[in-house]
């Protein structure tokens, strides 16, 4: 089944709809992670960008992108930026992270000043990582 063609520009997904042909337990885990860490809420885009075109996924905190999820059958990729002022914390974070992670890292070239790092969630250790990156973008609400 083909993300694409399954919800055209013409027919927004529910989140519901998004989940279902997901299907994977990591999706639920981003998802509830970052709504609770963060406070945010899902958003729901369009996107016509020849590299994902279509319907996404996006989790914005004061205006600042933490994620945006890109579904697929039975997974999703996960894009995450790492601007300048993120580049060395993140490298000094990459020894934690799964090779797949810094493997992606070091073959990703620099765009527009930033990494734009297009994460397959395949496994809860690259899901870690990503929750890793977000929280060097954007340091999660303190609990009360």
């Amino acid at each position: 089944m083909n993300w694409f063609e399954t919800y055209p520009k013409t027919q927004e997904p529910t989140l519901e709809q998004i989940e279902s042909f997901i299907a994977s337990p990591l999706w639920n885990g981003l998802c509830s992670w970052a709504e609770g860490a963060y406070a945010v809420a899902p958003k729901v885009e369009y996107s016509t960008c020849s590299g994902a075109p279509g319907w996404n996924v996006k989790y914005k905190k004061s205006g600042r992108a933490l994620c945006t999820l890109y579904p697929d059958a039975g997974q999703f990729i996960a894009l995450v930026t790492i601007g300048a002022k993120e580049a060395t914390e993140a490298e000094l974070l990459l020894p934690t992270c799964t090779e797949y992670l810094r493997e992606l890292y070091a073959r990703t070239q620099t765009f527009n000043g930033a990494r734009w790092l297009m994460i397959h969630v395949t496994d809860e250790g690259v899901l870690e990582d990503v929750k890793k990156l977000i929280r060097l973008r954007v340091a999660p609400k303190e609990k009360k």
